[in-house]
């Protein structure tokens, strides 16, 4: 009913378990916050696991509802608290609900031959002069080649002498052209205006534009939050305002993904100057260990100095040439190892070797397909009804793993569900002897989460096997659904834990009662090995969940 901190305050245990709703964190971590010596209290350790199973405590990615907070705010989901509180400031004159935007002043001009021309005219009598709407749009020259001189815009005469509109007298056309972000902020919009459109050569975007956007996804880094993707924001909003389309905002969903490090070397000169090397130029000097102790070049012998690992970058000469890694492992191998190395928007570290592992993979898949070509290729309908138990459990196997990969895919969590396509293989590998309808229909659906990582293999994969001409290609082949029949089990796994403390788990019939759960759980060789002839004071079964014998 309630517990005694350590500072001596009682605790009831509803306050106790509104906190632990409120936070969604374990026993352990409820228990430090709130000054209990919970760590030797194996009971009420058990009991919340109990209440935490019965309304599922782990954290969730939906919001929840406020408690705790006040007449005025409990009961509220997020966003209408945050409507309330805002309310609750206003009448006090304190504060008020305001969208801010953080557009910084953009410099776009850039001393290059590519980019947009900026349309002025500099004129020694009249000064900087638009160039008149008629004689829009400037066109850039497209014989110039850049020398690393400077802009080659500067010294062609053609393009820079020009007449004053305003004055008619010699004058001089502005060299410098636009950040390339300014036909970025807007040029998809006009990608969804193809050459055959009735408006093509009439409007800035045309009727199809109404269509295709909003975009349905922007993915880029960290850094794009203040620069382009604010910058597309700005320009649609402006082209909102001009009456040339009807939406507010550019993009439905963002994806900020990771950036990929890789490791830094560099030498100071003499002169205070820094001098990068690339990671395949450096090589350790070992000390009596074995150990990295210091670095050197290659090239010339001399020590570097190691940075650390950072951030991708020209400058610093530590890019990887994706051709090379194509060239040695294929497309498709540097891809899948991109996409399991971490979720994407976590920062990942290079490494040849996770690439090798993910060649590996694509082999072993490989060498798989080919050994059960045959089997695949005569392979009769898939009847559900007269498999066997190992049939139904490997189809158990593949369609619960397949549940998870689409949902994944939803998430763009790409790492896992690489995962999910290695664990399919597997199980596979292990049941190629299975019958050949549930082989087909296992191997079909692996190629098919497969294929957008690997799109390469595993389109020359399905047509070995003859899947094409069931689901015709494979890019036009519909997703894999789960099964729900495939999903019911006759047997369930439960957890089993000793005094709050994982120590096995056990497999009991779907129908078992408590009392055949409880009698399972005691006979557990981990169960018997970790209570050592002690008495057993309680059983706490949560069904179809865990077991937890208290000694």
């Amino acid at each position: 009913e309630a517990v005694k901190s350590t500072n001596g305050r009682v605790i009831a245990r509803e306050e106790l378990f509104a906190l632990a709703g409120n936070r969604g964190d374990t026993f352990d971590a409820v228990s430090k916050v709130i000054g209990l010596s919970g760590y030797e209290n194996a009971e009420l350790k058990a009991a919340f696991t109990i209440f935490a199973s019965t309304i599922n405590l782990v954290p969730s990615e939906s919001p929840g509802l406020l408690i705790n907070s006040g007449p005025d705010l409990d009961g509220l989901n997020y966003d209408q608290a945050v409507d309330k509180v805002v309310g609750l400031l206003h009448l006090r004159t304190v504060a008020e609900k305001k969208t801010q935007y953080r557009l910084r002043d953009w410099g776009i001009s850039r001393q290059r031959y590519w980019g947009t021309p900026i349309p002025i005219i500099h004129c020694a009598d009249c000064g900087d002069v638009p160039v008149p709407e008629k004689d829009l749009p400037v066109v850039l020259p497209q014989d110039l080649i850049p020398d690393g001189s400077g802009n080659p815009l500067k010294t062609d005469v053609r393009f820079i002498n020009c007449a004053c509109p305003k004055c008619g007298k010699p004058a001089k056309r502005e060299t410098d052209t636009m950040d390339t972000f300014v036909d970025s902020s807007w040029y998809y919009m006009r990608y969804t205006t193809p050459n055959t459109a009735p408006d093509y050569h009439d409007k800035m975007v045309s009727s199809n534009n109404d269509y295709w956007m909003p975009m349905d996804q922007y993915i880029g880094g960290i850094t794009h939050a203040v620069l382009h993707l604010l910058y597309a924001r700005f320009w649609t909003k402006a082209m909102r305002d001009l009456g040339l389309v009807k939406f507010d905002e550019p993009f439905t969903n963002l994806l900020c993904q990771g950036m990929v490090l890789n490791h830094i070397y560099y030498r100071k000169s003499d002169k205070g100057g820094i001098e990068y090397f690339a990671p395949d130029d450096v090589e350790p000097v070992t000390d009596a260990a074995g150990k990295p102790a210091s670095y050197r070049s290659k090239t010339d012998g001399l020590p570097v100095v190691y940075d650390g690992v950072g951030t991708m970058s020209k400058s610093k000469l530590n890019g990887v040439d994706p051709q090379e890694m194509i060239d040695h492992y294929g497309a498709d191998a540097a891809r899948l190892f991109v996409m399991f190395a971490s979720p994407p928007e976590q920062t990942i570290e290079w490494s040849s070797a996770g690439v090798e592992g993910s060649h590996r993979y694509l082999r072993r898949l490989w060498n798989f397909c080919s050994n059960i070509n045959d089997v695949v290729r005569v392979a009769g309908p898939l009847n559900v009804s007269a498999l066997s138990d190992d049939a139904k459990k490997l189809r158990h196997e593949i369609h619960a793993t397949l549940k998870q990969a689409s949902y994944d895919y939803s998430r763009l969590q790409y790492n896992t569900v690489v995962s999910a396509c290695m664990k399919i293989l597997n199980v596979l590998e292990e049941n190629r002897d299975a019958t050949p309808a549930v082989i087909r229909e296992g191997v079909s659906i692996l190629l098919r989460v497969l294929y957008p990582a690997c799109p390469h293999v595993t389109w020359q994969l399905w047509n070995d096997l003859g899947l094409n001409q069931q689901w015709g290609d494979i890019i036009d082949a519909p997703w894999p659904e789960t099964d729900p029949a495939a999903l019911e089990q006759d047997e369930i796994e439960m957890v089993v834990q000793v005094n709050g403390k994982l120590r096995g788990s056990i497999r009991v019939p779907k129908a078992a009662t408590k009392e055949m759960i409880e009698q399972m759980a005691i006979s557990d060789a981990g169960v018997s090995r970790h209570t050592e002839g002690k008495p057993i004071k309680r059983l706490i079964v949560v069904p179809g969940k865990l077991v937890n014998v208290v000694v």
